[in-house]
């Protein structure tokens, strides 16, 4: 009888237990809180060309270089310098089996089994860079491998690697315009493109 009491007396106290710990398993664990993360700034059209321009290399052959061989922030993404002359390239150095490409000390004249590239002026220039383009025909430049993004324009030669930018979205594209556009305007007119028989030698 005495036995019975003990369990009858020790009844609640096992259905309280039983309780708190149902009510523990079926309550979600809390989960650790992960620190606060600032959001990053809003980036500008032009910071955002700016960091596209930059990492697509453009001013490895779009800008002259210092004589330590950096970009001239002087003339950055002027193009090839108009009163620069190109040295006579050896006859038969470019041809099959030999070299496929050379460039002048600047990167922005290059000779090759197509002739020759001079890097144009993507400064806002109006006579002799951007000035005068649209977002459009930038876009349409850079998509089509075309000058000046017209159907009938003549091909962009290389090395201009124009089918990587090809992809980029339209909001990446016109960044990139914006950040150019507002470069200082620079003066200089690159010469056009010579076909292999007008290499200098």
């Amino acid at each position: 009888m005495r036995l019975m009491r003990g369990f009858v007396g020790l009844a609640p106290v096992l259905v309280l237990v039983a309780v708190c710990q149902q009510s523990l398993s079926q309550t979600p664990a809390k989960k650790q809180s992960a620190p606060a993360q600032k959001a990053a700034p809003a980036q500008s059209a032009v910071d955002r060309g700016k960091y596209l321009v930059t990492l697509g290399g453009c001013n490895d052959c779009h800008s002259p270089k210092t004589p330590a061989a950096e970009p001239d922030p002087k003339r950055l993404l002027s193009g090839h310098p108009a009163n620069e002359k190109l040295t006579p390239v050896p006859a038969g150095l470019i041809a099959p089996n030999k070299w496929g490409a050379i460039t002048n000390n600047n990167l922005t004249a290059w000779v090759g089994g197509w002739g020759v590239t001079f890097a144009p002026n993507l400064t806002p220039d109006k006579a002799t860079g951007l000035g005068s383009w649209t977002p459009e025909m930038f876009a349409n430049a850079l998509r089509t491998g075309k000058h000046r993004g017209e159907a009938n324009g003549r091909p962009i030669l290389p090395p201009m690697p124009w089918p990587m930018y090809k992809d980029l979205t339209d909001g990446d594209l016109r960044a990139m315009f914006a950040y150019l556009q507002s470069l200082p305007p620079i003066n200089n007119m690159a010469p056009p493109p010579l076909s292999t028989d007008k290499i200098p030698r």
